[in-house]
């Protein structure tokens, strides 16, 4: 789950069609190339001056700085030179010219507005601050959304936006939530902190009740604060005040034991190191015991958590299956999404997605 944000950056947990699969690499001959769930094209013939990659969509400054997105079996030029800034996440690419704030979506480029100072990208769901006509506006699903008005002296205060859901404290102290279009008012006093994930925020009420939001309906999962806790994609881990790790998930909270406060929540993965410090993972209602150890240095991203073991063999937990990529010396590695990217020496790329070496 990710977000971008000018102005305020706050941690994102960056979905689409559930197949939508991208990698990209530079060839021998230095030419741009992209892996297309399990197709290769080559896409440009000199190496970009820089490159993101998306779930749906790879957009890239080309070797005259001209601004593409490949997308959907092809690239779109969309324009030439003028393109200072871009963004991209599940399913937006969003970009700036000089202070335009741009949105591709779903082949479709759209205006949001001629001058901004704030904005924030996630999944599906833009806010931006629009400068000229003094609001707070939402880009969601091809519409634009007023928000809040916007008052020169303030702004929006403790501003997260991550996947499909926008909080905030807004001017006179109320936490709202904008969710699937609608502008919630989740609360009339202000939270002392709130984390968000898709379909989901988490947080502290007035009253030190600890309460989570999900796809509508808010639950009091505690009377007390937690120790912590971080939200991903419809679920949420936390450490209870006398020291329980608990997990809120499909409405339920689930306990795991006493916890050493060693965890990580990332889109749908909560991975965590038990109290034998073996690396385990809870990923959709089940937890799997990946390792013997919990390693300092992982990648998580949507369904996948990836890592070098002590034994030098890339290890892979994906959608609810381990694999041993390879114990080959790598020259360098990547996840992006579920699908890891690997070199071995100069030129050999290969790509390993849902068990299938390419």
């Amino acid at each position: 789950m990710r977000q971008f944000s000018i102005g305020l950056l706050f941690s994102f947990l960056f979905s689409f069609s559930a197949n939508a699969q991208l990698a990209s690499y530079l060839d021998n001959q230095n030419q741009l190339m992209v892996w297309d769930k399990g197709m290769i094209r080559k896409i440009d013939f000199l190496a970009p001056v820089s490159i993101k990659i998306g779930r749906t969509a790879i957009p890239y400054l080309d070797n005259s700085r001209s601004f593409k997105i490949y997308a959907n079996n092809r690239v779109t030029p969309v324009n030439i030179g003028f393109t200072n800034a871009y963004y991209v996440t599940d399913n937006l690419v969003a970009f700036l010219n000089q202070k335009s704030l741009n949105v591709f979506d779903n082949g479709v480029i759209k205006n949001l507005t001629n001058v901004t100072d704030q904005f924030f990208v996630a999944d599906s769901v833009i806010l931006f601050l629009d400068t000229y006509k003094g609001a707070y506006k939402a880009y969601y699903k091809g519409q634009i959304f007023n928000v809040e008005s916007y008052f020169a002296d303030s702004s929006l205060s403790a501003i997260k936006v991550t996947d499909n859901i926008i909080a905030y404290n807004n001017f006179a102290n109320q936490f709202r939530i904008f969710y699937h279009g609608e502008l919630l008012a989740q609360e009339d006093y202000p939270v002392s902190g709130f984390e968000v994930g898709r379909n989901t925020a988490a947080y502290v009420d007035i009253d030190r009740k600890f309460k989570i939001f999900h796809s509508g309906k808010t639950f009091i999962v505690d009377d007390f604060p937690p120790k912590s806790y971080k939200v991903g994609d419809n679920v949420v881990a936390f450490v209870t005040a006398d020291g329980y790790f608990k997990v809120f998930y499909e409405d339920s909270v689930r306990s795991a034991g006493f916890m050493n406060g060693v965890y990580q929540v990332v889109d749908n993965i909560v991975a965590f190191k038990d109290q034998s410090n073996m690396l385990k993972v809870f990923y959709k209602g089940d937890i799997t015991t990946v390792d013997n150890y919990y390693p300092t240095n992982m990648v998580i991203q949507y369904n996948s958590l990836a890592y070098v073991n002590f034994g030098n063999t890339l290890r892979l937990f994906s959608e609810g299956e381990i694999y041993d990529v390879t114990n080959a010396e790598l020259t360098n590695w990547q996840l992006n999404y579920d699908v890891i990217q690997y070199q071995m020496g100069q030129n050999m790329f290969k790509v390993f997605h849902k068990g299938q070496e390419y």
